[in-house]
């Protein structure tokens, strides 16, 4: 079967090989030159537009969106000139998601959040638990498939799109439903950069809650810098504990996903109940990954002084990028769009009524738990 006749390909699924090793290598190539063009683009893109009208969009933009797009781009001119299913043994999707998450682990510091962070350990809590099971039963009652509803109510509760991965691996899901799930999470996330923090002045919110109502319902992390940096510095810091909280129980969720989709979604009625064994077989393994370079890194930034500290951690998250950006322009490069014309319009739906829902709880949490609250 060729791959242009699969178009059920699991994340967690390699492509299908080229014709050779060579061709695999020319594929790897096609990849690193997209990723350079995505890097270079994100980091000029800024500086070309700062004192034009589209200043504050060009710096919130983040390297997925132009990572996809050039990818997309990539897989139209390949495929028109014949050459893309020779070269696919070279789009390692999954080794770069993996990787990247990995390092994601290593910007996590578990010391900071449970010392300086305790409001934001219960609002992170209280909040992926109500928009996580919201965007399931909403998601189901509409009847979107189950991988789908996963990787959305991932994405929304958590994190946007490292948390849509995650999740993409702990239940095998399409890439076209990881490429749709992502590009969701950017197209939310931009109004909102400029929508929140506008509604903070009208709502008279301190600096705070203010920093903890964006770090609670914006789903990236650029973005949620960018809309906290409108409001204030102690809005900014507020929102960015929050945000590196969320972030720190992506491996939680992706466990109790595994376990899930392993005894209860995918267990056929006359099948015996899986075994541990079964779960590890389906556990994706780069989590432990994720919770070692996160308690690593918290050692180590004990050891070193806090410039050194700071240093190494810009440079495992330049790496990071760097493995994220290979991964979006792949999924581009590997996407198809017959599964989201099958889609339709339910999961936008699903999508838009669960930002709502994550909007309301998470400024209801933000005044409960911030108000009053100093990062003096």
């Amino acid at each position: 079967m060729s791959t242009e006749e699969r178009k059920d390909v699991p994340v967690g699924t390699p492509a299908e090989p080229g014709p050779g090793p060579v061709w695999a290598l020319l594929g790897v190539l096609v990849v690193l030159l997209l990723a350079a063009a995505t890097r270079y683009l994100d980091q000029n893109v800024p500086a070309l537009l700062k004192g034009t009208a589209l200043e504050n969009v060009g710096a919130a933009i983040e390297y997925p969106v132009y990572a996809i797009v050039i990818g997309l781009i990539g897989n139209a001119v390949l495929t028109a000139a014949g050459v893309r299913e020779r070269l696919s043994g070279g789009f390692r999707t999954e080794f770069f998601i993996k990787t990247g998450l990995v390092l994601l682990g290593a910007s996590i510091n578990l010391r900071v959040i449970v010392t300086a962070a305790g409001p934001a350990i219960i609002q992170a809590v209280v909040l992926i638990t109500t928009v996580f099971l919201f965007t399931w039963w909403l998601g189901g009652r509409l009847g979107l498939e189950d991988k789908l509803r996963a990787l959305l109510s991932a994405a929304v509760s958590i994190c946007g799109v490292s948390a849509a991965i995650a999740a993409a691996g702990a239940v095998q899901a399409k890439r076209e439903q990881l490429a749709y799930s992502a590009s969701l999470v950017i197209a939310f996330a931009l109004p909102s950069i400029f929508i929140l923090p506008w509604l903070a002045g009208v709502f008279g919110l301190s600096d705070e809650v203010a920093g903890a109502w964006i770090g609670g319902n914006i789903d990236t992390t650029a973005a949620v810098t960018a809309a906290g940096a409108i409001v204030g510095d102690d809005a900014l810091a507020v929102a960015s504990i929050v945000k590196v909280t969320q972030n720190a129980l992506i491996g939680i969720v992706t466990i109790a996903l595994t376990a899930y989709f392993a005894f209860r979604v995918e267990r056929r009625a006359d099948a015996a109940r899986p075994g541990l064994g079964e779960f590890w077989r389906r556990f994706p393994k780069f989590v432990l990954g994720f919770v070692a370079a996160s308690v690593i890194a918290t050692w180590w930034l004990t050891t070193v002084s806090a410039a050194d500290g700071k240093a190494t951690i810009g440079e495992i998250n330049d790496l990071r990028i760097w493995f994220l950006i290979l991964a979006f322009v792949s999924i581009g490069l590997e996407f198809r769009v017959a599964s989201l014309r099958e889609a339709g319009w339910r999961p936008v739906g699903v999508f838009a009524a669960a930002t709502v829902v994550n909007v309301v709880v998470a400024l209801g949490l933000a005044l409960l738990l911030f108000s009053g609250f100093s990062v003096a």
